[in-house]
């Protein structure tokens, strides 16, 4: 598993899915908006499925 998101993608996809989720768990959203799981996980282990079978990198020497 090499890394695959970078730096600005890594803070996009966690502050999305922290904002998701929490819409979701404090202000009464839809409950389809813990898909920010997904997002948040991506940037936190810093790789992406969907990017490694397209074959797309946004992180720098990889």
């Amino acid at each position: 598993m090499n890394i695959n998101i970078g730096s600005v993608d890594r803070v996009l996809r966690i502050l999305v899915g922290l904002a998701l989720i929490g819409w979701s768990a404090f202000f009464q959203g839809p409950s389809w908006a813990y898909v920010g799981i997904l997002p948040l996980l991506t940037g936190l282990v810093r790789w992406c499925p969907a990017y490694a079978v397209f074959g797309i990198a946004t992180s720098k020497g990889k």
